[in-house]
């Protein structure tokens, strides 16, 4: 029971050893609200396993074969919405939860208390074994979350859902989506359709592109939100826009359209601040995106916007912010954003190296949360050393240690740990092209930011962290999943 990641709050391993036996005879008992979960736990377990493990109404059986319980109901206050408990003996498992999201996130514990072969698509042989015991647990972050950039490359939808699948194993229940910038617009807007025809038709290097209907787009949300993870759409705004001044020649100031970018620079457009087709265009992007999205968040870029003078970044903001609070939505943003002092409900990203920023101190006194993704921390797009193949280094190199290494509520000067809503580890792709490239970049670094998000501060122990995340291999291997063998892990 203490090979988990994220480090749980509490394990009581049985003291006598006992453990429970998964048999052909094993039956998943759920109550009402709860089968969805049951569900999704009998189709992890199948495939390895070769069982029925059928999904019944609680206590309407034979126990014979012993029972996986999920349970909703009563659990002590502490635990709040997303926290469980859990209990192992010879019996059975039984798993408790104030809700659904909070018996998904034990069956994520769950499954890394079988063996790693339970992870296989095909019939393994057993046996099907869970150490007896007790573990209560429950985050340390509301916010816990991953972004991945299909802007710079396009990710196919079956790729995103793989990647949604790798983050839930880790407890992540917030997916940030990067969805336009200079080198890719990745979704559809019916009033501009040439967003995507024009601006969704390359990628870095002068690839194909691609992008997502709204058909796609709405299965992405479905497909997450099973998995209890909240999908937030991206746009980034005035700048990273070359995608979109080159499908509309309207938006730019000159009424040229620049040519398609395949690049990797930043910072050299804008939208064009004083036309008032810019401001029809943005809400006309962010109704649509809003009407996709039951998220609470729209995230509305503002990072690196080096060509907009900042008196009118300043004025565009003023525009927009009203816009994303018209809808029903909250702004979510990149740091720089808070230049334009958006109200409290708005959610600054901090992004920065360093461990001060005035406008993120200044948003935390008026009373705003802050998401803290450090990109010399949290960057998952970085390098881990020099000889790395794929990845930037403007952050510096982050080996597993670097990612694992700090303390997210200590973090920022002057911002305390009531302040900080989150964690988020950004993937961007200027240089990943395939399911591969993200899962060698995100593993075994993602697993280590999850870690940081879930987990209580006293859990914190480097020689503990890499002896569990050395125990996760054998279950990559069997997923497939292309991960880096840090030298700083003793891998099996």
């Amino acid at each position: 029971m203490t090979q988990v990641i994220p480090a749980p709050v509490s394990v009581t391993p049985d003291r006598h050893g006992g453990e429970f036996r998964l048999t052909p005879a094993t039956v998943i008992e759920t109550e009402r609200g709860a089968q969805r979960v049951g569900e999704y736990l009998a189709g992890l377990l199948r495939p390895a396993t070769g069982y029925r493990l059928p999904v019944v109404p609680e206590r309407r059986h034979d126990r014979d074969g012993g029972r996986i319980s999920l349970e909703l109901g009563r659990v002590a206050a502490e635990l709040g919405d997303e926290g469980y408990e859990l209990d192992v003996d010879r019996r059975g498992v039984e798993l408790k939860a104030r809700t659904a999201a909070g018996l998904f996130a034990g069956v994520q514990t769950l499954r890394q208390l079988l063996p790693p072969r339970i992870e296989s698509d095909r019939e393994q042989r057993g046996p099907w074994t869970v150490a007896g015991g007790k573990i209560v647990d429950y985050p340390r972050f509301e916010h816990r979350g991953a972004m991945l950039d299909v802007s710079r490359h396009f990710f196919s939808p079956d790729e995103v859902k793989r990647y949604i699948d790798q983050i839930a194993m880790y407890k992540i229940n917030r997916l940030h989506l990067h969805l336009s910038d200079d080198q890719g617009w990745r979704i559809q807007i019916d009033g501009w359709p040439r967003l995507t025809t024009h601006g969704g038709s390359t990628e870095v290097g002068g690839g194909p592109g691609g992008y997502y209907t709204k058909d796609q787009f709405r299965d992405l949300v479905a497909y997450a939100a099973e998995r209890h993870i909240e999908v937030i759409p991206e746009i980034d705004l005035p700048g990273h826009t070359n995608a979109a001044l080159a499908s509309y020649a309207e938006l730019n100031c000159d009424g040229v359209a620049p040519p398609l970018y395949t690049g990797i620079e930043v910072g050299f457009s804008s939208l064009c601040i004083d036309k008032e087709i810019t401001y029809r265009f943005v809400e006309d992007v962010l109704t649509e995106l809003a009407e996709l999205t039951p998220g609470e968040y729209l995230h509305i870029g503002g990072d690196e916007a080096h060509s907009t003078p900042e008196a009118d970044y300043i004025k565009f903001f003023e525009r927009v912010l009203p816009i994303v609070e018209s809808l029903g939505k909250k702004v979510a943003g990149w740091h720089e954003f808070l230049k334009a002092t958006p109200s409290t409900s708005a959610l600054p990203q901090y992004w920065g190296t360093t461990d001060s920023n005035s406008l993120v101190t200044d948003a935390v006194e008026r009373g705003n949360k802050i998401l803290l993704s450090p990109a010399n921390k949290s960057y998952l797009d970085m390098k881990y050393d020099e000889n790395t193949p794929l990845g930037l280094s403007w952050a510096g190199f982050i080996e597993v240690d670097e990612a694992y290494g700090w303390n997210p509520g200590q973090y920022m000067r002057g911002v305390p740990e009531s302040a900080i809503l989150g964690v988020e580890a950004p993937l961007w792709s200027e240089t990943l092209e395939t399911s591969d490239h993200i899962e060698f970049m995100a593993f075994p670094r993602l697993p280590a930011i999850a870690e940081l998000a879930w987990s209580p501060w006293s859990t914190h122990d480097w020689e503990s962290f890499r002896t569990r995340l050395a125990a996760q291999a054998p279950r990559w291997e069997a997923q497939a999943i292309d991960f880096y063998r840090s030298p700083q892990i003793d891998w099996p």
